[in-house]
């Protein structure tokens, strides 16, 4: 046999070998990419970029002990960007001493609010319920309930997600309305969201409102940004891992960038293998043609 055929005569030739190789390999590194950041996490560098950076100082200005009305508007659908987005948002809140009001425009909003409070707030910083946050629960109306709080909280929220009077509660001894609350952040998937927060809390009422949504729906908030009608905005999982990095917070999105990070970087890696050896053994086979 001649020496020239590829893998036969015992001589090694990798353009063979790269032929033969199971795809199944390139599945298994691909899922190794994204599992092992999220075992390990590798903190690779991220730098925050303006709207992120625009929350965060807009949240280390308030006063201490200011209160902060979150609004939890998505449902386990999007869990994946928002979540992070809100555990690293109330903490940082926590951890500066500001007190916490949530509520939801969505359904699963109010249950997604009271499992992060019981986390966070009760077990992680210690906090107690109806002095340094409460659960007002989910209202239907959108637009209709954000003005409702303009005017009174209690037209729109007389009783907390438990059914009791918000009366009850110290830390609304003094909130009447929208006026009386110091910052509201908008976690939002859809509609209602982001755009009524801003048109009635922020354009009518004159409170400083941020936001978070999913990536694909963050273009179109830029100009809210730019107008000042927003005060910073979280962008998908990337705007959620910035912000876990400005307050020190190695969370999920965090990982997911990590994850997402070094996937990209492998298939990029065998796109580009793929294609040098694919012209490397076209040539070959060229040349062979030529010596026949």
């Amino acid at each position: 046999m001649a020496a020239s055929d590829p893998g036969r005569g015992g001589r090694f030739d990798i353009i063979d070998v790269m032929k033969r190789l199971d795809r199944r390999i390139i599945f298994v590194f691909i899922a190794a990419a994204v599992v092992i950041p999220q075992l390990i996490p590798l903190n690779l560098p991220l730098s925050a970029s303006p709207p992120s950076r625009a929350l965060h100082q807009a949240v280390e200005n308030l006063p201490r002990g200011s209160v902060v009305l979150v609004a939890f508007d998505y449902d386990p659908s999007t869990l994946q960007e928002l979540d992070p987005m809100a555990v690293a948002f109330m903490k940082h809140c926590f951890s500066k001493g500001h007190k916490i009001i949530g509520m939801a425009l969505w359904p699963m909003g109010a249950s997604i609010a009271r499992a992060h409070f019981s986390k966070i707030a009760r077990e992680e910083f210690g906090l107690k319920y109806g002095v340094d946050y409460l659960n007002l629960g989910y209202k239907f109306g959108g637009l209709i309930v954000i003005d409702a709080l303009g005017k009174d909280f209690r037209d729109a929220f007389p009783k907390d997600i438990d059914g009791i009077s918000v009366d009850e509660f110290p830390i609304m001894s003094n909130i009447r309305n929208l006026r009386d609350i110091d910052f509201v952040m908008d976690l939002s998937a859809g509609d209602p969201g982001i755009p009524f927060w801003v048109m009635i809390a922020q354009g009518r009422y004159s409170r400083e409102v941020g936001g978070g949504c999913t990536a694909v729906s963050a273009p179109q908030f830029y100009p809210y940004l730019e107008s000042g009608q927003l005060a910073g905005l979280l962008g998908g999982m990337k705007g959620a891992a910035e912000y876990e990095k400005l307050v020190a917070v190695t969370g999920t999105a965090t990982r997911g960038m990590d994850s997402q990070s070094i996937a990209h970087a492998a298939i990029v890696f065998f796109v580009i293998t793929g294609n040098v050896f694919f012209f490397i053994d076209r040539r070959r086979a060229k040349k062979r043609a030529k010596e026949r």
